[in-house]
């Protein structure tokens, strides 16, 4: 099995998924040092989490406690990194002097799931990618609190929500309308959008036309996975059902990559199905590599060794360890 996991004997710790181009990359940092690895669907992954999970810090910055923060938690921080983290982030509202130009984007991740957000230009659909924004499109330009006047408008006068939780982003990730449906979804709400310009819409901010971006190919999410050795097309892995709970020392995940949206990875495991895993819950932790499915299955008679939970209820599955 291909590891797209690095030693950490030399203290190396993950910093979860980015999406700095079309293709998800697991971040490293170890002290000030920076580095990662570019995952590829069809390949295989497999790691043991090692010891504690400890604090990854605020703002590139070590934390200076060494603290220990829960398994579950999908910030990885402690209570003091955080608020130092959120501090410094746009959406505090602390930089108004912020000289550089901000995009305001139209964000579809389900059906009646959409919002509104903000990101920099020069990150382009980074965030997006980010979010898991299955669809997006632009909406305007303009300076930082022209486009903070604009994303408060649209979402007092559209209705839709601040932000949308990624249990329910992946509760309807597998069975997702097709693409002139997602484009028309994105469609109505920039045209609703839209007609709001004259009514709060901030004069500085630029309106862009509407062009509908479809995330789903760069995702994998429009490819069936590879079926199993003796498994037929029709017998491959199905879409998600569960997904990691946490990580514990000595738990063990591994599996084949078939798509990826936002933080979740989905691994195609032995017993023929699909598992996400959040890497928000991954950072922090010293991870070893696990080479070869054998040291997995042997013990457990699955690629997972960690607890799941059911995507669509929440439920804790039996044999979890």
């Amino acid at each position: 099995m291909t590891c797209a996991v690095r030693e950490s004997g030399g203290g190396w710790r993950c910093a979860g998924v980015r999406w700095p181009r079309e293709v998800p990359e697991l971040g490293w940092s170890r002290g000030g040092d920076r580095r990662v690895s570019v995952l590829a669907y069809g390949a295989g992954l497999g790691f043991r989490a090692v010891g504690e999970r400890h604090c990854v810090g605020a703002r590139g910055n070590v934390c200076p406690l060494g603290a220990v923060v829960p398994g579950r938690s999908t910030g990885g921080r402690c209570a003091e990194c955080a608020r130092l983290d959120r501090a410094h982030s746009v959406a505090a509202d602390t930089m108004a002097d912020d000289p550089r130009t901000y995009r305001v984007y139209l964000a579809w991740f389900g059906p009646g799931m959409v919002k509104v957000g903000i990101t920099g230009e020069e990150r382009g659909a980074a965030r997006l990618r980010e979010q898991g924004a299955v669809a997006f499109s632009w909406l305007g330009r303009g300076p930082l609190m022209a486009a903070r006047r604009t994303e408060e408008v649209l979402r007092a006068a559209l209705g839709v929500p601040d932000r949308i939780p990624y249990a329910k982003k992946r509760a309807v990730r597998g069975q997702l309308p097709g693409t002139e449906e997602r484009a028309g979804a994105v469609a109505e709400l920039y045209a609703r959008a839209a007609a709001l310009e004259g009514r709060g819409w901030p004069e500085s901010l630029e309106r862009l036309p509407l062009e509908v971006v479809d995330q789903v190919g760069i995702f994998g999410l429009d490819r069936a996975p590879d079926p199993a050795p003796g498994r037929s097309v029709r017998e491959s892995a199905p879409a998600p059902v569960r997904s990691v709970r946490e990580l514990v020392d000595g738990g063990v995940v591994a599996g084949r990559l078939v798509a990826a949206a936002g933080p979740d990875l989905h691994l195609a495991v032995a017993d023929g199905g699909v598992v996400v895993l959040d890497t928000r819950l991954i950072t922090g932790w010293d991870l070893t590599s696990v080479t070869r499915a054998a040291e997995v299955t042997e013990v457990t008679g699955s690629d997972v060794r960690v607890p799941l939970i059911d995507i669509g209820g929440g439920g804790v599955q039996g044999g979890l360890f």
